[in-house]
């Protein structure tokens, strides 16, 4: 019953998945007929529909799916390893982490790095993201492990790390000119804007790899989600566990954040949906909570760059709006 039920969720998930990639594809200030997208996606668009589809929005598309894998990822392991199904690497401040080193890179005003390092001066602030985060996880970790890491600790200080990560961020961002505070304000509410080949070859295999180590740990997981006393009594090294997916969720988060800013609540809310849809077993929940953070930022991002168009809102503020909701419906819910 349970395997059918995978199945059909896997299904329902996956037509909807291929729904969004065509109106994702198809919807922009240049519209393109959906049996046009899909004669451009085999090689035989104009050269306007190739410029649009292969050129902007495939490898945009492309960068968003991954980002929505690795938050949703993050997410899920983030809430084993506190036993909390509130945790979210934009809640407990490791995405906040890595914007704030986005944001001192970007206050510093270096623009010799440019002319420097040429066509690899693109990866420069992703890369101090994933740093930031990375300090951001330690931090946590260091103080949450005192005495065996406590998941409740590691949450209560990721929340107080996380508040004062986004004072830090609010305080430079004023500090800076006009320019700096719209660059440093898209990158923090999370957008996709920009997102080209450049980042897609790097995200993609960045997030593949990561993802098939997760889904191959998924027994260790179903083991960390039980009490310690039952983990331990069943073999496992529970403090062990935890650092190292810890350390998987901060790449996942970090990567994610550095190509796309400070995207909040996919975490939050694909891990969740998923536990409800099939159950907390890490082999099939993790695999349709990707595919749901796939359709949300698929949908989310299309809102967002056409419903004001020419004016583009964040990817970030939109999936907010439904975020936020059920974060405090999930707060209520606790005892």
């Amino acid at each position: 019953m349970k395997r059918s039920r995978f199945r059909m969720m896997g299904l329902v998930l996956l037509i909807l998945f291929l729904v969004s990639i065509i109106i994702y594809l198809s919807w922009g200030t240049y519209k393109i007929a959906p049996l046009d997208t899909i004669k451009t996606l085999l090689g035989r668009g104009t050269k306007f529909q190739n410029a649009s589809v292969l050129h902007l929005r495939l490898p945009r598309m492309l960068v968003g799916i991954f980002v929505g894998i690795a938050l949703s990822t993050a997410g899920a392991l983030l809430q084993t390893i506190t036993k909390n199904e509130l945790a979210d690497s934009g809640i407990i401040g490791i995405n906040a982490g890595a914007a704030v080193a986005a944001v001192i890179f970007i206050s510093l005003r270096t623009t010799n790095y440019h002319s420097v390092l040429g066509p690899l001066s693109v990866y420069v602030l992703p890369s101090m993201a994933i740093v930031g985060a990375g300090i951001s996880a330690f931090i946590i970790y260091f103080l949450s492990s005192r005495n065996g890491i406590k998941p409740k600790r590691l949450l209560l200080i990721g929340l107080g790390m996380n508040a004062g990560l986004n004072a830090f961020i609010t305080f430079f961002t004023f500090r800076g000119g006009v320019g700096d505070y719209n660059r440093v304000l898209i990158w923090t509410s999370g957008s996709l804007w920009g997102a080209g080949w450049n980042y897609a070859r790097i995200i993609i295999p960045l997030v593949a790899f990561m993802f098939i180590l997760v889904v191959l740990n998924y027994k260790k997981l179903d083991v960390l989600n039980l009490s310690d006393e039952h983990a331990i009594a069943l073999g496992l090294n529970v403090n062990k566990e935890r650092k190292k997916f810890l350390t998987y969720a901060v790449i996942l988060a970090g990567g994610a954040t550095a190509f796309a800013g400070n995207v909040a609540f996919i975490g939050l809310l694909s891990p969740n949906i998923a536990r409800k849809l099939v159950g907390p077993y890490h082999k099939k929940f993790l695999v349709i909570s990707a595919m749901i953070s796939v359709v949300i930022i698929l949908f989310a991002d299309a809102v967002s760059r056409n419903l004001f168009s020419p004016i583009e809102i964040p990817v970030g503020i939109v999936i907010s709006i439904f975020g936020v909701p059920y974060f405090i419906y999930l707060m209520m819910k606790e005892k």
